[in-house]
C-alpha cells in the first residue's frame, strides 16, 4: 500500500472509500473512543465498526497499534475472553475512566475541527 505523503489528493482516480487520507487517520484514535464508549468490543469487531463508520477498511496492524497504545495511555483496558464457543481466545476492550476524559478532550477538538472544515469548504464553493 502506498504511503499518503504530501501528493494524496492526487490520487489518479483511486477509489475514495479505499483511500485512507491524513485526515480520516487522524480519526481512528476518536472514532475508537467512541465505540468502546458505546459497548466493550473485540479488535476484530472494531475492524468492521470502523468501516462502517465510513473509515474504510483499515490494516488490522494499524488498529491493533493504536489499541496499545490507548492501553499503555491507561485509556483502554483489556482482558482475555476465553468464554468463546470457538476459536482462540480474543481480547476484549473497554473504556477507562481516563479514556471518558480523553473522549471529551476529542468532543472539544471535533467540534474545533469541524468549524474549520465549514469554513474551507465555503471557500472552495465560492
Amino acid at each position: 500500500m502506498p504511503r499518503h505523503r504530501r501528493g494524496w489528493a492526487m490520487g489518479g482516480g483511486q477509489n475514495c472509500a479505499d483511500r485512507h487520507t491524513p485526515l480520516t487517520n487522524s480519526m481512528l484514535e476518536p472514532a475508537l473512543l467512541i465505540l468502546l464508549k458505546e459497548e466493550p468490543r473485540h479488535g476484530y469487531t472494531l475492524l468492521g465498526d470502523l468501516d462502517a463508520l465510513g473509515m474504510g477498511t483499515l490494516h488490522p496492524s494499524v488498529v491493533y497499534r493504536t489499541l496499545r497504545e490507548m492501553e499503555e495511555l491507561e485509556w483502554i483496558q483489556s482482558n482475555w475472553d476465553a468464554n468463546q464457543t470457538q476459536g482462540p481466545p480474543r481480547r476484549t476492550y473497554r473504556l477507562t475512566i481516563q479514556g471518558e476524559e480523553a473522549l471529551r478532550n476529542w468532543q472539544h477538538e471535533l467540534g474545533r475541527t469541524q468549524e474549520i472544515i465549514m469554513q474551507l469548504l465555503k471557500r472552495i464553493k465560492s
